[in-house]
């Protein structure tokens, strides 16, 4: 294949009647530099949001019933996949949520940091998502499993490269899906970096987890025990390295450290 093309990004959103929304995002993120496919799944809506995202110049692909997230987006990867050239890179693949509105041009930093080299992964620090019960639990199981505490754990909105989302599909189900995916791209050697973002949730979106607090936090649980019980019971990373790493540094930050490095006697109590 000749990669001696432009470097394009597809932004994938999943939608679930959220037409009052939906529309003001795709025409948003119309301007994040190269951007140049915008993939709606319309996952079973019953109003019409997928009417509104077409004709605001999304990509529009309909689950007749719904599905659930982790379904669409891997519906949205096959269709950028298809949309592809073969005399250009894949593209890279930014997710977002479908009721940002205009602050969805907000993911242009999540877009830069991956092009740039900076990460693999670049996931956006949002503060309506810290304090939720699920993301206290899934920062402690991601720093335990791979040395990282992440802000927002549980951050739907995240730029990726094709090869390390090809490495860790399938997703894991339900509200369980970023800290899983989180952990697999660590634990598989892909680098991430958190970027804050200033996004603004219209509430068009009724799957945020903050609106199902619950679920979210079964969901988050399942997600995590599915990957070892160390995750929930060991820690790799001694305090004084966790403190080192900041707001957008890159994780790791050297080519040579491989999470789990350090030994038992290490361990966070």
């Amino acid at each position: 294949m000749n990669d001696s093309g432009p470097q394009r990004v597809a932004a994938i959103i999943w939608a679930h009647d959220d037409a009052h929304d939906i529309a003001s995002t795709v025409r948003s993120c119309r301007a994040i530099p190269a951007v140049d496919l915008l993939i709606v799944v319309d996952d079973g809506s019953t109003d019409e949001t997928g009417a509104h995202a077409r004709m605001a110049g999304a990509v529009v692909v309909r689950h007749s019933v719904p599905r659930g997230r982790a379904s669409a987006m891997e519906t949205g990867v096959k269709v950028a996949a298809m949309r592809d050239r073969a005399d250009w890179p894949p593209r890279l693949l930014l997710f977002l949520s479908s009721d940002l509105g205009e602050s969805a041009v907000e993911a242009a930093v999540l877009v830069e940091a991956v092009m740039t080299g900076m990460a693999d992964c670049a996931c956006a620090s949002e503060k309506s998502s810290r304090r939720l019960p699920a993301a206290r639990i899934a920062r402690r199981a991601i720093r335990r499993a791979t040395g990282w505490a992440p802000e927002s754990p549980m951050s739907e909105n995240r730029c990726i490269t094709r090869e390390a989302l090809t490495a860790i599909m399938p997703f894991a189900n339900g509200y369980g899906l970023e800290p899983a995916m989180t952990i697999d791209l660590l634990m598989q050697g892909f680098t991430m970096v958190e970027l804050p973002c200033a996004f603004v949730h219209l509430g068009g979106d009724r799957t945020l987890g903050e609106l199902n607090k619950p679920q979210q936090l079964i969901d988050t649980l399942v997600a995590l025990t599915e990957r070892g019980p160390r995750v929930l019971t060991r820690s790799p990373l001694r305090r004084s390295e966790s403190r080192a790493f900041k707001l957008g540094d890159p994780y790791p930050h050297r080519a040579d450290e491989t999470p789990g490095r350090a030994s038992d006697a290490d361990e966070e109590n």
